[in-house]
């Protein structure tokens, strides 16, 4: 889904001035408001028979190569999957040096190197295609399971077993 701090919120004001006009953009926004959860869904449903399994989460900003967090998709995510899954999740954000506070201190959740974070994880999730990830090594996802929410894999040949 969207994100940032315009884009996901202005839609709900016109749409609160003048309701009956606007019901295309009502319909966008809950489409949009639901994509979190159904991210995490998918990724929840990779998990499924794996004891302890560690989630690699790419990105949390609302879009790519830039360091802007607010609203963004992708810290619901994160919050969403370190509560429902019993392993741990690995936050790999190369514009932020720590956590925002809405995940401070969340069980099993921790901010992780990008290598840290491929070499340990059993599914990576690509929740913001920076450059780094874009370009990374694919060498690094064999043998894992992906979900590439932005679709900056697909274009690349990688397989998306998500």
């Amino acid at each position: 889904g969207v994100g940032g701090h315009c884009i996901a919120v202005d839609p709900w004001f016109l749409a609160d001035s003048a309701p009956q006009e606007t019901a295309l953009i009502q319909a966008a926004r809950r489409v949009n408001d639901a994509k979190p959860g159904h991210v995490a869904e998918q990724v929840v449903k990779a998990a499924e028979g794996l004891p302890s399994p560690t989630i690699a989460c790419l990105g949390l900003s609302y879009k790519a190569d830039i360091d802007d967090l607010r609203q963004s998709p992708a810290i619901d995510i994160v919050k969403r999957l370190a509560a429902e899954l019993d392993g741990r999740v690995l936050v790999v954000e190369p514009h932020a040096e720590s956590l925002p506070e809405e995940l401070e201190g969340a069980a099993g959740l921790s901010l992780s190197g990008l290598h840290e974070a491929l070499e340990a994880a059993d599914i990576v999730v690509l929740l913001a295609d920076h450059r780094a990830f874009r370009d990374l090594d694919r060498n690094l996802l064999e043998g894992k399971v992906l979900i590439d929410t932005r679709g900056a894999w697909r274009k690349k040949n990688v397989e998306n077993k998500g």
